[in-house]
C-alpha cells in the first residue's frame, strides 16, 4: 500500500500522510517503548531474562520407561522449586519445559529441535535413555546448548570431545563393573548371563559385563535380546535357560526386566539376578511385588533414604515440598542433584549467564561440593562422579543397601 510504512518486528502499519509530525514522534517513542518490554520480555536465544531462566528435557513420560521420566522431572522441579522460594538464582525463577518422547530416539529429535529453536532454553537437562541421547546430542552440539545429566551411563557421552556434555553418575562399564565384581568375587559365581535391550544402551552394557568378565579369565555364559519398548522376552529367556546361569545381568527397562524375571520363575529358573541403574529399582520393585528372588541393582547415586545424610534428608523435604504425591527414588534423587548441580554453577556465573560460560565451568578444573557431596570436573573429565552404590530388592520390595568389601 502506498504511504505505508512497516515498523520493523512489530507488525504495525503508520499512514505517513494525515498525521502531524507531533504525533508520529509520539506514535514512535510509544511503539520504542513498547518494543523495549517485549524484547525484555521474550526468552533470548541463551533461555535467560529479566525474571526467568528456561531449562528444557526429553523424557519418557508414557511406555514402558515412564516412571524413569517422571521421577527424573519431579526430582529436578523439586531442586527448581526449593531454589525458587528463596528467589531463584540471581533473582531469576528456574523453569523447566518437558516433552514426552516415549523413548523413542526420532520423537527425541524432534522436541530437542523445539526446545532450542522454539523454546531458547538456556541447557537440556535429564534427557532419559541412550538411544535418545545419541539422537539429540547432535542438535545440542550445533546450537552449543548445554547437555545436562543424561540419564545414562553411555560411553559416547564421556568423551571430552563433546563439548556441550555434562555427566553427573558413573558410566555404565563401571556398573557392570561393579556388579561382575560381586557376583565372581564376593558370591563366588562364574556363569553370567545378560539380557539386553537391542539398542546403543543394551549393547553398552553387554560390552561392559564382557570386559568385567574378561578381566577376570572368564567368558558370558550366553545373552539374549529384547526390543525396546516391548516386554517380549520370551525368546531370550529360553536361549538364556539353556546356558543354566548362576547370574543374570540385566540390561535394561524395569517393565521387561520384571517379565523376565516372573516368566523365568515359573520355569523353575532360579538365578541371581542384577541390573544396570537404568532399571529404576523403585518401578521393579513396584513391578515384582512380593519376591523370593534376589535382585541386585548397581546404583550411580547414594541412598536416597540415609537418615544419616544431610543432602538425602533436604532432597526428601524438597520432593515433598514440590509433589507430596511423587514418591522419593534413586531416579528422582539422581534427578534432584542434577538440578543442584546446575544451580550451583549458575550461582558462579553471576548477573548475566551465558552457555559459553556454563560449559567452561565444567572444562577446567572445578569441584562442585553439593552438600557434601563431590563432583569433580576437568579439561578431560566430562563425568563428575565416578562412585558405584549396589542395592538389593528385599522380599517385601523394600530396596537396601549391600556392603562390599573393600567399599568406602
Amino acid at each position: 500500500m502506498k504511504g505505508l510504512g512497516l515498523i520493523p518486528d512489530q507488525g504495525f502499519l503508520l499512514s505517513a500522510s494525515g498525521v502531524s509530525r507531533r504525533c508520529t514522534l509520539a506514535v514512535l517513542a510509544a511503539l520504542a517503548l513498547f518494543a523495549f518490554f517485549t524484547a525484555a520480555a521474550k526468552t533470548s536465544d541463551e533461555g535467560v531474562v529479566d525474571d526467568r531462566i528456561l531449562f528444557g528435557q526429553s523424557a519418557a513420560f508414557e511406555g514402558p520407561a515412564a516412571s524413569l521420566g517422571i521421577d527424573f522431572r519431579d526430582g529436578v522441579l523439586a531442586a527448581f522449586a526449593e531454589a525458587n522460594a528463596e528467589g531463584g538464582v540471581g533473582g531469576r525463577a528456574l523453569k523447566l519445559i518437558s516433552y514426552d518422547d516415549g523413548y523413542e530416539p526420532e520423537t527425541s529429535i524432534e522436541n530437542t529441535r523445539r526446545l532450542i529453536e522454539n523454546d531458547g532454553v538456556f541447557a537440556l537437562v535429564g534427557e532419559v535413555g541412550t538411544p535418545t541421547s545419541r539422537s539429540s546430542l547432535p542438535l545440542a552440539e550445533k546450537h552449543m546448548v548445554p547437555f545436562v545429566g543424561a540419564f545414562t551411563g553411555a560411553e559416547f557421552l564421556r568423551d571430552p570431545a563433546h563439548a556441550t556434555v555434562v555427566n553427573i553418575r558413573a558410566s555404565y562399564r563401571q556398573e557392570a563393573e561393579a556388579l561382575v565384581d560381586y557376583l565372581t568375587g564376593e558370591l563366588g559365581l562364574n556363569r553370567i548371563a545378560v539380557l539386553y535391550q537391542d539398542d546403543t544402551f543394551g549393547r553398552a552394557g553387554l560390552e561392559g559385563a564382557t570386559e568385567a568378565l574378561a578381566l577376570r579369565g572368564l567368558n558370558l555364559a550366553t545373552s539374549g535380546t529384547y526390543m525396546r519398548n516391548t516386554t517380549a522376552v520370551k525368546r531370550a529367556l529360553l536361549t538364556i535357560r539353556n546356558a543354566d546361569p548362576q547370574a543374570v545381568i540385566i540390561v535394561g527397562a524395569y517393565q521387561p526386566a520384571s517379565a523376565f524375571i516372573k516368566t523365568a520363575k515359573s520355569l523353575g529358573m532360579a538365578p541371581v539376578y542384577a541390573a544396570l541403574s537404568f532399571v529404576g529399582s523403585g518401578a521393579l520393585a513396584e513391578e515384582l511385588g512380593r519376591i523370593d528372588e534376589t535382585v541386585l541393582v548397581s546404583q550411580v547415586v547414594p541412598m536416597f533414604d540415609d537418615r544419616q545424610s544431610p543432602l538425602a534428608a533436604r532432597f526428601r523435604a524438597a520432593l515433598e515440598k514440590s509433589n507430596p504425591d511423587s514418591e522419593p527414588s534413586f531416579v528422582a534423587y539422581e534427578g534432584y542433584l542434577t538440578a543442584r548441580l546446575v544451580i550451583e554453577a549458575l550461582k558462579r556465573l553471576g548477573a548475566e549467564p551465558t552457555r559459553q560460560g556454563f560449559l567452561d565451568l565444567f572444562r577446567a578444573e572445578t569441584t562442585f561440593d553439593i552438600d557434601g557431596l563431590r563432583l569433580t570436573y576437568g579439561p578431560e573429565d566430562n563425568q563428575g562422579s565416578d562412585k558405584v552404590y549396589l542395592t538389593a530388592i528385599g522380599r517385601d520390595g523394600n530396596v537396601i543397601e549391600v556392603a562390599r568389601k573393600g567399599q568406602e
